[in-house]
């Protein structure tokens, strides 16, 4: 099992990695469970545009679903993972690696603190309920 005590996590199932002044971003092992294999993926470009708190930043389009990829910070975003773009199947092979989304620069780091440890995470996560 990955490591994910450096991770933190966003009630809509954004993953955070803190990476000195910048933040990775991606969508977590429960995230990608739930929206099925990925079909497309829709990442900004990275730019001028400046992004609020928990605004919408893309989208992935799975067989099950379609989720919102939303800002965990207000900021902008200086990179994304262009591989996804023609590999969406990244995201359900390595949620927490290759699988990445996109990069911000925030405003501040202020807010992080809101964010979910793993744990935490974990255990807000519904029940799997038995068949």
């Amino acid at each position: 099992m990955e490591d994910l005590s450096n991770y933190l996590f966003t009630p809509g199932h954004e993953w955070v990695r803190v990476e000195g002044r910048k933040l990775v971003i991606g969508f977590s092992d429960y995230a990608q469970a739930n929206f099925g294999d990925a079909l497309s993926v829709e990442l900004p470009e990275p730019g001028d545009h400046h992004y609020e708190f928990n605004e919408e930043i893309g989208a992935v389009e799975g067989d099950a679903s379609t989720r919102e990829i939303r800002a965990p910070l207000s900021g902008f975003i200086t990179a994304i993972n262009t591989r996804l773009l023609s590999h969406p199947e990244l995201l359900n092979q390595d949620p927490y690696g290759e699988g990445w989304l996109a990069e911000m620069k925030p405003d501040s780091m202020d807010g992080l603190e809101d964010l979910l440890h793993v744990d935490e995470y974990e255990e807000a996560l519904p029940e799997e309920e038995d068949e």
